[in-house]
């Protein structure tokens, strides 16, 4: 089982990273990390540089392939190489799935279009032109299609993903090995629940 996820600099770490955990441990499952040219790509606060070794015009098919964002998705969406290669690999894959602003990677090469779909919060109205319906669900699918929200959300999604590629238990022994069991020291975590001067002071970190 092949997955593939495209890193460009200035790449969300744990877009990439928190799935990437997960979908290791599928059995029978491979993760490549893919870009333009090789070498080293840089996550966006350029503190993590991670050296990724093929380019993914080399790859041809996947099983999986998962679409990470970050500061990234602009130079994804503004690729026509890049975008014509994802709708190729869409073709043959069993999963597309996206994390965070991914999803306007997929919205660009026309997957979601009339579609619920979700992102980053802060990306919504960008998401919405490319003719998607935002949901602030943290995991959306439509049939071999999912989104997923900002940046955390991107390991519930690998686990509900482990679950379609696998089976429930093993998705839930994932699960249990990596202990994820998260319990947030704040109930903050959403744009519905968090009060304004904390969506103030996010508003400011991106």
């Amino acid at each position: 089982m092949d997955i593939v996820i495209p890193l460009f600099d200035r790449f969300e770490p744990l877009d990439a990273i928190g799935p990437y955990e997960i979908l290791a441990y599928v059995p029978g499952a491979t993760v490549r990390f893919v870009t333009a040219e090789p070498g080293l790509v840089q996550d966006v606060s350029g503190s993590l540089p991670v050296h990724v070794p093929t380019r993914y015009s080399d790859v041809e098919r996947c099983d999986v392939l998962l679409v990470p964002g970050g500061g990234s998705f602009r130079t994804m969406v503004d690729d026509p190489a890049f975008l014509d290669w994802v709708r190729r690999i869409h073709t043959g894959t069993r999963f597309t799935t996206s994390v965070c602003t991914g999803s306007l990677v997929l919205g660009a090469v026309g997957l979601l279009n009339g579609l619920t779909a979700t992102t980053h919060w802060d990306a919504a109205a960008d998401l919405e032109s490319y003719g998607a319906v935002y949901t602030p669900e943290r995991v959306v699918r439509h049939d071999r299609v999912i989104t997923s929200a900002g940046v955390s959300s991107g390991i519930d999604m690998a686990v509900r993903l482990a679950a379609l590629l696998t089976d429930d238990v093993t998705a839930q022994a994932i699960q249990l090995y990596t202990e994820y069991d998260p319990q947030p020291p704040f109930d903050t975590g959403s744009v519905a629940k968090a009060p304004a001067e904390v969506l103030e002071r996010a508003r400011t970190l991106g």
